[in-house]
């Protein structure tokens, strides 16, 4: 299934796999250089397509630019994991209070739909494409607020620590629970309970951070630069 996908990928986005997947298990570190050369030689390119693609990985928090020492395996301390999943729960509690009211009968019920596949992912242990049909269920609801500002404004947040999220999501567990926390947001959203609404998408985001620093596995996982993900 997986070689299926990778023919039809493009070579920019055959880049940015390779390293993001590096990056998540392990192979690249946090601090560590990322070769251009090396990869210009392994996809028989020139520098300028790798170029573009550290730049959406440095956006997206995977690694960090820096000048004449070129591209590195970003950085997380526990202050920026928890930092980020405070503010990401303030945000998307928000709007999932202001969306409780406006939602209508029928972005609901793809709320639900979205869950269900979510669920039929979670059982293939796909932590990819769950990622991307996990944004789309919480991008429906944040757009449901009515406010392009504050979505505007956690989607910009959301990308630029995309791997703190995919880190999460790939903890044990994890894909199920994030399933059943969406089941008890679906009922408070269809009895328009907006306080509940937004207590348990803060529950939500709030865990994301937990998983990361309490958990027993993550004490492996820090060294004196940061969070090694």
């Amino acid at each position: 299934m997986k070689k299926s996908v990778e023919k039809h990928l493009t070579l920019r986005e055959r880049i940015l796999e390779t390293i993001r997947d590096a990056i998540m298990s392990g192979a690249l570190k946090p601090g560590e250089k990322v070769a251009e050369p090396e990869l210009a030689s392994r996809f028989g390119i020139s520098r300028t397509p790798i170029r573009e693609a550290f730049r959406q990985l440095e956006s997206e928090g995977y690694l960090s630019v820096v000048p004449r020492k070129g591209a590195l395996v970003a950085c997380f301390s526990p202050k920026d994991v928890e930092e980020f999943y405070a503010i990401k729960s303030i945000l998307e509690g928000y709007a999932a209070r202001k969306a409780c009211a406006m939602l209508s009968t029928r972005e609901i019920n793809k709320l639900e739909a979205i869950n269900e596949k979510l669920r039929e992912i979670a059982e293939e242990g796909d932590v990819r494409h769950f990622f991307k049909v996990h944004n789309s269920f919480h991008d429906l609801f944040i757009r449901g607020a009515g406010n392009e500002k504050l979505h505007d404004m956690i989607a910009q947040l959301l990308k630029k620590f995309q791997r703190l999220r995919m880190a999460s999501l790939s903890k044990p567990g994890r894909m199920q629970l994030s399933v059943e926390e969406h089941e008890k947001i679906i009922e408070a959203f269809r009895t328009r309970d907006a306080v509940l609404a937004e207590m348990l998408v803060q529950k939500n985001a709030e865990y994301g951070g937990k998983v990361l620093i309490e958990e027993e596995s993550a004490t492996e996982l820090w060294n004196s630069k940061g969070l090694d993900l």
